[in-house]
């Protein structure tokens, strides 16, 4: 039977193995389990042994069982579980990517109907260019489910950025330039990088 010190080294190796292999930095990994990076510092050096709680929150994170953090050899099935991993990872890459390219094809086929039925009609190609705020927004819901939200900052502001751009050339096609439009964007820029530093919830040190 492993002594506690032996137990703590062997908690600290599965959390840094597993941690590594879905590609989480320390903070992510924190921020998913509601603790401290610190926290998490601590777990992986084996300065400390997360309570059974954590231990099972980290389990159902990685899709494993309590016991294989509590277990040393297992090399086979850390082998599986980071190749379920991968794949899993890659599936939701390309998913987000057909999404985004089915709103292009969306805006293709507007666009094509439009001159195919309608030639006389100015301004077509701005099916193409509000494409742009519709891609940000089907990337911002995925990001936000699958992926980093730490990226959240910047996705919403392409998002504000580019549908300002969008209703500016809206208007410039009928010959009116609401150059001051822009300046909306400057409060609102503000208000996402205030909103992005907000704690929803406090974080737990130990």
């Amino acid at each position: 039977m492993a002594s506690v010190d032996e137990l703590k080294g062997i908690i600290a190796k599965n959390i840094v193995d597993l941690r590594k292999s879905n590609n989480l930095t320390q903070a992510e990994l924190a921020e998913k389990l509601n603790y401290s990076d610190k926290a998490v510092s601590k777990w992986e050096r084996g300065e400390s042994i997360p309570d059974v709680s954590v231990l099972k929150s980290i389990a159902d994170l990685f899709s494993v069982k309590v016991d294989y953090l509590l277990t040393e050899d297992h090399s086979d099935e850390h082998d599986v579980i980071k190749k379920v991993s991968r794949r899993e990872r890659r599936n939701r890459i390309m998913i987000t990517g057909i999404s985004i390219v089915l709103v292009w094809l969306v805006a293709t086929l507007v666009f094509s109907n439009l001159g195919l039925f309608f030639k006389d009609i100015d301004g077509m190609w701005l099916a193409f260019v509000y494409a742009v705020p519709a891609s940000s927004i089907v990337w911002l819901v995925f990001n936000t489910l699958w992926f980093n939200k730490r990226f959240n900052f910047a996705i919403i502001s392409f998002l504000l950025w580019s549908t300002l751009a969008a209703i500016f050339l809206t208007a410039a096609n009928f010959d009116i330039y609401p150059w001051l439009l822009f300046f909306v964007g400057v409060p609102a820029q503000i208000i996402i990088g205030l909103w992005s530093g907000i704690k929803i919830k406090r974080k737990r040190k130990i």
